[in-house]
């Protein structure tokens, strides 16, 4: 706003003012007066209205269908509790998933090998509020660890891609130490017979290395699978 613009606005607050019941027409009267009619032209919201709003808008992201998720995703499933806990989202396709566990409560962590894909997740948690949940990293699973305690992990196919069996079996290996007991691990993996893994990982592969876990699988869209894997509780 221009300097002239507000000099007419304190001129007319002054007006307003004058006509009201003013003991004495002091600096703060003054201020407070151009404050409301500045509030009233642009149509700032009050806070209590503001409030209002946001709560009705973090009701509907806390919906998986407002993402694109299926309600009765595995995802949406198995991570139904995860308010207030870690979670690591990597290779994400889209920045749904990430974005719907952030409404949930959950610190995220997304990990994306490409520097766009990772400016898309965070300025998507800029426009929904959800900044303070959501940090992004730039990089590939190979050369990432963990720096706190996860208690989810969600990974699509391209999470591992081209990575070598070896190199997978040490990004499991890193992500299954850093999970607390009772933690979930999400892949996406590609249906065994299809012609190409995209650099996935093979389901065989993924069941030998969460052994000691509870593990089921289920069919998601087209020729994809859903693994699940939940770190057992250690008995004491």
């Amino acid at each position: 706003m221009s300097r002239g613009a507000l000099l007419k606005i304190g001129d007319e607050a002054v007006e307003v003012l004058r006509k009201q019941d003013q003991i004495a027409l002091t600096e703060m009267v003054v201020w407070q007066e151009v404050d409301r009619l500045i509030t009233k032209r642009l149509r700032v919201p009050t806070y209590a209205t503001w409030k209002r709003r946001r709560i009705k808008m973090l009701e509907q992201y806390q919906k998986p269908e407002h993402w694109g998720i299926d309600p009765n995703a595995m995802l949406v499933r198995a991570l139904s509790n995860s308010g207030d806990r870690h979670v690591l989202v990597a290779g994400a396709e889209r920045e749904g998933p990430a974005l719907y566990l952030a409404a949930r409560g959950c610190a995220v962590t997304a990990v994306e090998p490409a520097v766009d894909a990772v400016e898309r997740v965070v300025r998507a948690a800029e426009a929904a509020g959800l900044t303070e949940r959501v940090r992004g990293y730039c990089a590939d699973l190979g050369g990432w660890a963990p720096d706190v305690a996860l208690h989810g992990v969600v990974c699509s196919p391209t999470a591992f891609a081209g990575l070598t069996m070896q190199e997978r079996a040490r990004v499991i290996e890193v992500l299954q130490s850093a999970t607390v007991d009772g933690g979930v691990h999400l892949v996406e993996t590609i249906a065994a017979g299809t012609e190409s893994m995209h650099g996935g990982f093979p389901l065989e592969e993924l069941r030998s290395r969460y052994r000691g876990w509870t593990i089921s699988v289920e069919k998601t869209v087209g020729l994809r699978e859903t693994f699940m894997a939940r770190k057992d509780v250690a008995v004491a």
